[in-house]
C-alpha cells in the first residue's frame, strides 16, 4: 500500500508539477522580461530533462529486489518489498513456543496413574489408552506418545474422535469415554483431577469422566534459539514475548532460559492473537511488531501480526501460506539476519533517494538560471540513475549478520 501511495503521488502530483513549471519557465519570462523566446524554451526543455524521475523509478525497487535476493541466499523467503521495508522498522517480536523455539522433538519422560485406591488403570495401560487417543492426530505430542507405546495401533477399537481446539482430545476407545488433554479440559468435563507439577507439558487422561492419570512428555530448546534472542536485541529489537498454550511452570523455564521479556502460557489459539492485539495498540506509528510461528492454529496471528515470519521446514502449510516470510530451515538465528539484512537494504534505497533528489534540485536550479546545458541534464537523469542503480546493486550483496 505504502509503494502505490507513493506511485500515486508521483503520477498526480510530481509530474503534472514538473510539466507546468517547464512550461511557466518558457511562457512567463519572456513574457515579463523580454527578450528571445528560443532561449527560454531550451531552458525548459532542459528543465523536464533533469525532472525525469528515472533515478528514483528504478534504483529504489532495484534496492528492495537486491535486499530480497539477498535474503533468499541463506534461506530466508521474504514475499514482497513492503513486507522487508516492515522488518526494517520491527521493535517487538513474539514467539509461539514449541517448533519454533524449542525443537518440537517431544519425549514421553514420565507415566504417572492417578493414585486414588479405586484407579484399577496401570502406566501400561494408561500409555495405551493415550496412544489410541491421539492416534488420529499428527501433533508432535501425540507422535511422542505413539512413539512412547511402541506398539501397532488397531484403529478400528478407536471411534467418535473429536479434536478439541485449545484443550485436547474427546474419544471413544473400546466404548470406553476417553479424554486427554490439558487441565482446561479437565475443568471443562468437571472432572476432579491430580495436578503433575512436573516441568514439561503434561496430558492429562479420564475415562468414563474418572480420572485415569497423567502423562509428562519434554521438549528441548533449539541449540541457537538463546544466541538469537541476544542478536535480535543488538539489531535493535526492543521487547520479545513467548506465547504458548503449555502450562505456566513450563513456558516460565524456557523464557528464563532464552532471556525472554515477556511470556504468556496456557492460551488457547484466540487468545494468542488477543494478545497480539494488545501488543500492536500499545506501539506507535512507526513501530512494527512480528509474530514467528509453525503451526496451524498460528495462522491467524501470523495473519494479524504486521509482519508474519513461519519456520518453512517443521511449519504447517497454513502457517507458511499466512506469513510474510519464510525461514527455510527453521533456524531462528536468522530472524536477526532478516533484521541486519532489511535495515541495510533501507540505508541504501534512502542512500538513493537522497542523492538523486539532490543532484536534481541543484541541476533543476542551474537549468532555470541558464547555467545547465542539455549534457548537464543528461547527465542529472541518465548519469544519475546509473550510479543509483550501481548502488542499489550493493542490496544484493548484504553479508549475513554476526555478533
Amino acid at each position: 500500500l505504502r509503494r502505490q501511495r507513493q506511485m500515486c503521488i508521483r503520477d498526480r502530483y510530481y509530474t503534472p508539477v514538473v510539466t507546468i513549471g517547464a512550461v511557466i519557465l518558457a511562457i512567463l519570462p519572456p513574457l515579463i522580461l523580454g527578450g528571445g523566446w528560443a532561449d527560454w524554451i531550451q531552458r525548459a526543455c532542459i528543465f523536464l530533462v533533469i525532472s525525469c524521475p528515472c533515478a528514483l523509478v528504478i534504483s529504489v525497487p532495484l534496492g528492495f529486489f537486491g535486499g530480497i535476493g539477498a535474503s533468499s541466499k541463506i534461506g530466508i523467503l521474504v514475499k514482497g518489498s513492503n513486507y522487508l521495508e516492515a522488518v526494517a522498522e520491527m521493535t517487538t517480536i513474539v514467539f509461539d513456543k514449541t517448533g519454533t523455539l524449542t525443537k518440537g522433538e517431544f519425549k514421553v519422560s514420565e507415566v504417572q496413574p492417578s493414585a486414588d485406591k479405586n484407579n484399577t488403570i496401570g502406566k501400561e495401560e494408561l500409555l495405551e489408552i493415550a496412544a489410541y487417543g491421539e492416534g488420529y492426530s499428527n501433533h508432535p505430542i501425540a507422535n511422542s506418545i505413539r512413539e512412547a507405546y511402541g506398539k501397532t495401533l488397531s484403529m478400528e477399537r478407536v471411534t467418535d474422535t473429536e479434536e478439541i481446539a485449545g484443550h485436547g482430545i474427546h474419544t471413544f476407545i473400546d466404548g470406553r469415554e476417553v479424554y486427554l488433554g490439558n487441565a482446561k479440559l479437565m475443568d471443562a468435563q468437571n472432572i476432579a483431577y491430580t495436578e503433575n507439577k512436573t516441568a514439561g507439558t503434561v496430558v492429562y487422561v479420564a475415562c468414563n469422566n474418572v480420572f485415569a492419570g497423567s502423562i509428562v512428555i519434554s521438549d528441548t530448546v533449539k541449540e541457537g534459539s538463546k544466541d538469537a534472542i541476544r542478536d535480535m536485541k543488538q539489531v535493535g529489537v526492543k521487547k520479545t514475548v513467548m506465547l504458548t498454550g503449555d502450562r505456566q511452570a513450563a513456558a516460565d523455564a524456557v523464557a528464563a532460559e532464552l532471556g525472554i521479556d515477556e511470556v504468556h502460557a496456557e492460551l488457547l489459539p484466540a487468545d494468542k492473537v488477543g494478545q497480539v492485539e494488545k501488543l500492536l495498540g500499545a506501539q506507535n506509528e512507526k513501530e512494527r511488531l512480528a509474530f514467528v510461528g509453525d503451526g496451524i492454529n498460528d495462522a491467524p496471528v501470523l495473519t494479524r501480526a504486521d509482519i508474519g515470519i513461519a519456520m518453512g521446514s517443521m511449519g504447517s502449510d497454513a502457517a507458511i501460506e499466512a506469513a510474510d516470510i519464510v525461514l527455510m530451515d527453521d533456524d531462528p538465528l536468522k530472524i536477526a539476519t532478516a533484521i541486519h539484512i532489511a535495515r541495510k537494504c533501507m540505508h541504501i534505497v534512502y542512500e538513493n533517494i537522497y542523492f538523486a533528489i539532490g543532484i536534481k534540485l541543484i541541476c533543476l536550479l542551474l537549468g532555470a538560471l541558464g547555467i545547465a546545458n542539455m549534457w548537464m541534464a543528461i547527465f542529472a537523469d541518465v548519469g544519475v540513475m546509473v550510479i543509483a542503480v550501481v548502488n542499489a546493486i550493493r542490496a544484493l550483496f548484504v553479508k549475513k549478520y554476526e555478533m
